[in-house]
């Protein structure tokens, strides 16, 4: 072999390896969950109830998912990461149920230091409606309150999927 083609396959080793190395884009990792398995056995995804969490930038970095359960008349959500997986970085699910306190909506809430998704969050709610809204940060728990990295938000901006749970359509009926 010449000098010019072991360079050649020196410098393609080389980049092959460079490339090897470099992490994946954000949208392509996956945590491997399912809404349903976090949820648990009985629970559908209500029709909307599929959400993209995404930033200030438009960038998804995972979704929040509203789910059903005919049987036990629970909703449940969850938020499941497509970005920073694996990494424990700041991460919410939250349900409100409408109407269930003189104060405003009953809260239920999960947020914590998660590598894979939050929740689940689940309420009973028969006869009322729910919203649910999502968040995933960049930002790890122990990086102090300075570090706000960077923060993407989903989930619904009105109450919906109210008191229909004998009647609704689902979005993946069993």
């Amino acid at each position: 072999m010449t000098s010019h083609v072991i360079t050649r396959l020196a410098s393609t080793t080389l980049l092959v390896t460079v490339l090897a190395g470099l992490p994946a884009p954000a949208g392509a990792a996956t945590s491997g969950y399912t809404p349903e398995q976090v949820c648990g056995s009985g629970f559908g995804i209500v029709t909307g109830g599929a959400q993209p969490v995404t930033d200030h930038t438009n960038s998804l970095r995972g979704h929040v998912y509203l789910l059903h359960n005919a049987h036990t008349g629970e909703h449940c959500a969850v938020t499941i990461k497509s970005s920073f997986v694996g990494t424990p970085t700041v991460t919410r699910a939250t349900l409100l149920v409408q109407g269930n306190s003189v104060f405003g909506p009953a809260v239920y809430e999960d947020q914590g230091a998660f590598k894979y998704y939050a929740g689940p969050v689940k309420a009973r709610a028969k006869g009322r409606c729910v919203t649910f809204k999502g968040m995933i940060s960049s930002r790890r728990a122990d990086a102090g309150a300075s570090a706000y990295g960077i923060q993407a938000f989903g989930g619904w901006t009105t109450y919906g999927d109210c008191g229909m749970q004998g009647m609704r359509q689902r979005a993946n009926p069993r």
